[in-house]
């Protein structure tokens, strides 16, 4: 809240419009927090597949009635505010993967496994991508790909995958993917290609975050975001921000902050009582850290720029609020499995 708040000021936004929104995402997302922790998550599984269907309705809708942002028909606008549909998606994929790999009897072959909770992520990737969101999709489909590493399957199905990837990104890059888009590619390969566009973004994210050394340069004294160099400060290059005005012990922080939370959830995943809640769990722990490497590659500059926020940290409604109702989640199996069912 801090740094969104001093982006604020160097944005010339007098109303501060951001933060007091935030302020609201916030406490919504509190109160949601608690009301899932205390909420038996039992009902969430049996409701999973009514839970996935209004998730496609929602990505089928917003293709009509959507509101377009830098390109991207992703939101619709509820009195004011934009509501990000696939940022719920997330936690209707995990649930789904959770149920079915929970439900999935033993003796039920690998393959048809695979097919099966592939189809189902497959169907909400495509709809993402015709929004078109490569980022949001490409999270969706690594949170499925982790979760099928995580389940033990055969390494000769991982092998299929990396070569069916290959084949189909190749294919991408001669007939689908816009010039913008090859050009991100480009510049996460080569940062000095282009440095006046693409290039720009990625090299005042790196100048950023080594400005800020130990200490950093004060809250709302950072350069970088304050003279309006570094562009979507609040969103996607928020880590930047940190590290410039809180420098090292900042980043410190916010990675002490995650490794708890990834810390707690392992030491307790041992305790849960049934299949659902460990894979939901290792879901939910895969989406957090795949979101949190990507946004802080991009600000690093080893990975490419995506449009993937920070969780807990980026400004933003939906995002937030999705995280936090994750987390209720989590915190409902783990309360609960201390009772045996």
């Amino acid at each position: 809240m801090a740094e969104i708040y001093s982006v604020a000021l160097g944005r010339a936004e007098l109303d501060l419009l951001n933060f007091k929104k935030q302020i609201i995402f916030i406490i919504l997302g509190i109160i949601l927090f608690f009301s899932l922790v205390f909420f038996d998550y039992h009902s969430l599984r049996s409701y999973s597949k009514y839970f996935y269907i209004l998730g496609l309705v929602l990505l089928i809708g917003v293709l009509f009635f959507g509101q377009t942002i830098r390109g991207t028909k992703g939101w619709y606008n509820l009195a004011g505010f934009n509501l990000q549909p696939v940022e719920f998606i997330k936690l209707v994929l995990i649930l789904f993967l959770a149920k079915y790999f929970s439900s999935a009897s033993p003796k039920t072959k690998e393959f048809k496994r695979l097919l099966i909770s592939g189809s189902g992520a497959l169907l909400l990737i495509i709809l993402v991508l015709a929004q078109p969101d490569f980022g949001s999709a490409f999270v969706l489909f690594l949170s499925w790909l982790s979760m099928i590493v995580l389940v033990g399957f055969n390494k000769k199905y991982l092998l299929a995958i990396g070569l069916i990837l290959a084949i189909v990104f190749s294919g991408a890059w001669h007939f689908a993917l816009e010039d913008y888009q090859k050009q991100r590619i480009i510049t996460f390969l080569n940062p000095s290609f282009n440095p006046l566009s693409q290039g720009c973004n990625v090299s005042q994210a790196i100048i950023a975050v080594g400005a800020g050394r130990l200490a950093g340069r004060g809250l709302g004294f950072g350069s970088q975001s304050q003279l309006k160099f570094l562009p979507e400060a609040q969103t996607d290059f928020i880590f930047a921000v940190v590290a410039e005005e809180l420098g090292f012990s900042g980043v410190l922080l916010i990675l002490l902050f995650f490794g708890i939370f990834f810390y707690r959830c392992l030491y307790h995943l041992k305790r849960i009582n049934n299949d659902f809640g460990v894979f939901f769990i290792l879901g939910a722990l895969s989406l957090i850290f795949i979101e949190m490497f990507i946004n802080i590659g991009m600000n690093l500059g080893i990975l490419p720029v995506v449009g993937i926020s920070l969780p807990f940290l980026s400004y933003g409604g939906s995002g937030l609020i999705s995280s936090l109702m994750l987390v209720g989640v989590v915190e409902s199996i783990i309360i609960r499995s201390k009772v045996n069912y």
